[in-house]
């Protein structure tokens, strides 16, 4: 199937490691040029280098500026006015009780996980609807709809995303942009796998051991049984990106792994 994202340019925040590397990976395997995006040089340099190794003519540029800073998105948009696609992939997350959040905290993750999207919306989307093209992709979460009790603060900003990307989508009706939210569920990302081996420090059992008696202890209700795969959402967000497909707008589209336990 011929994605058509050749000579397409997409921005991936938060693109150095975890989903949001995968995702580049995926739309520079179907030809797109990718930004990638991270807080420093170094981060960058290592993430292009391994793109590279993995697809050999990866079309990349490097964006190492720190998004959740007003003068980082202004140098970002400086140096990339235009593109077709904007992925928004930059987050962070923790576990917190919730009587231990501050304001500074919550404020924290306001800034990072929504303002920060929402700004670089606001920049891009008036070309993408002039062009009459454009994709605009949210990366949320499960908690979104299932807050995680461990992450009230996390949850809050996924549900905010979910909500602000279908308004989006109503002012981007009847044109050819659409804005969506790709939710994945417990992800393999290299921090994961140091929780569940820092989790699990016996030498004797396989990883995948590990990561079984994970899913039935702490993900009960996932019908996968197992993390997901970054790559697995890479792909998906490369098909939601693709301009071949252009049904989906205003969706929020799950990748859970069945933990969620609700149908809609």
């Amino acid at each position: 199937m011929d994605l058509q994202l050749t000579h397409k340019i997409a921005l991936v925040t938060g693109s150095t490691k975890g989903i949001g590397k995968a995702i580049a990976t995926e739309l520079a395997r179907e030809g797109a040029t990718v930004i990638i995006n991270g807080r420093s040089q170094k981060s960058v340099s290592t993430a292009i280098s391994d793109i590279t190794e993995a697809v050999p003519d990866a079309s990349l540029q490097p964006a190492p500026f720190d998004l959740t800073t007003p003068d980082g998105r202004t140098a970002l948009e400086e140096k990339f006015p235009t593109l077709d696609i904007l992925i928004n992939n930059l987050g962070i997350f923790g576990a917190m009780d919730y009587f231990d959040i501050d304001d500074e905290t919550w404020n924290n993750y306001f800034n990072t996980n929504v303002l920060s999207a929402n700004d670089l919306v606001k920049f891009y989307l008036p070309g993408l609807m002039k062009a009459d093209f454009g994709r605009v992709i949210f990366i949320a979460s499960e908690a979104a709809i299932m807050p995680s009790p461990e992450m009230p603060q996390y949850s809050m900003t996924k549900a905010m995303q979910l909500n602000l990307s279908k308004s989006l989508a109503n002012v981007t009706r009847g044109t050819n942009v659409t804005v969506n939210t790709v939710m994945p569920g417990s992800t393999l990302t290299e921090g994961v796998v140091d929780f569940i081996n820092d989790l699990y420090p016996d030498p004797k059992q396989t990883f995948e051991e590990k990561e079984r008696e994970y899913m039935a202890k702490n993900r009960p209700t996932s019908t996968l049984g197992r993390l997901i795969r970054p790559e697995e959402i890479g792909k998906l967000v490369t098909l939601v990106a693709s301009p071949a497909v252009g049904g989906f707008s205003g969706n929020a589209i799950r990748m859970d792994g069945g933990i969620v336990p609700t149908m809609f």
